[in-house]
């Protein structure tokens, strides 16, 4: 086999060198993601440009690239916290955060790609055995847990805040009480639902009472001042005016003239 010339050898030497230099000095940042460059020979990570974006990078070989999601990514945390009482309760939350993208070169920099484990996590169980611990078991199986959820995500937000990590949310999905406070709990919320609905139909019972009261006392009323109002003249035209009204009617009937218990005509129809 004949050898490849000196010249050869030394060019296949360069385009592999180069292939390899190429290699390693192409990045490439996909969708959602941001890369945080690091300099060997010059001060370390890049803190004073953006991060690099999604797209190809040609950087140099001895260079580093540290790619991170900057999309919004959730979190699902199971946490043992105690009440205000001592009872051990369970909670079942979401977080929802992402990456300050502006500050990725710092955020590298202080906690680097396991940002989650070191400062998310013990912030969400710090913030929430601080705010479980100021409620009772009543206030967490009751109307007050929206305002507890909002407890939480502030407090952590706090210590966030200062870590270069953006909380969007935190959503509490469960909460698990110990079976025989959650059946006293119960038990107590019956009650109350039963003596609140004993004293509805207490309350409806004495206003219907009232009512029949008014009506009673309005018909007396009613009844005084008619009769005041009706002397034997009164009822004496009255009486003739209805007789003239019978008279007049096609139905059959016996008008006797004479005079009944009042004065007035009897009148004896067809019956």
């Amino acid at each position: 086999m004949e050898k490849l010339p000196k010249g050869g050898v030394f060019a296949l030497i360069i385009i592999a060198v180069l292939l390899i230099t190429l290699f390693k000095s192409a990045v490439t940042i996909d969708s959602g993601e941001a890369g945080v460059l690091f300099e060997t020979f010059g001060e370390g990570v890049v803190t004073d440009k953006p991060p690099m974006a999604e797209g190809f990078h040609i950087v140099a070989p001895w260079n580093k690239v540290y790619v991170y999601e900057v999309r919004q990514q959730e979190l699902f945390e199971k946490m043992k916290v105690l009440s205000s009482n001592g009872l051990e309760i369970q909670i079942d939350a979401s977080a929802w955060y992402e990456p300050v993208y502006d500050q990725l070169g710092n955020l590298h920099q202080s906690l680097g790609q396991g940002y989650l484990q070191r400062v998310i996590q013990p912030a969400i169980r710090s913030a929430a055995r601080s705010v479980i611990g100021r409620y009772t078991p009543d206030d967490l199986y009751g109307s007050k847990r929206d305002a507890i959820q909002v407890e939480i995500y502030q407090e952590t937000k706090k210590i966030l805040d200062k870590q270069y990590v953006q909380l969007n949310e935190i959503l509490i999905r469960d909460i698990t009480l110990p079976n025989t406070i959650k059946d006293a709990i119960e038990r107590k919320l019956n009650q109350e639902q039963e003596s609140l609905e004993y004293e509805f139909r207490l309350v409806t019972a004495s206003k219907e009472a009232e009512k029949v009261i008014i009506e009673a006392k309005g018909k007396a009323e009613s009844n005084r001042i008619l009769s005041a109002s009706l002397t034997d003249k009164i009822l004496q035209d009255k009486g003739i005016d209805a007789t003239i009204k019978l008279a007049e009617s096609d139905n059959s009937k016996v008008i006797v003239i004479g005079s009944g218990d009042s004065g007035l005509p009897i009148i004896l129809g067809n019956q």
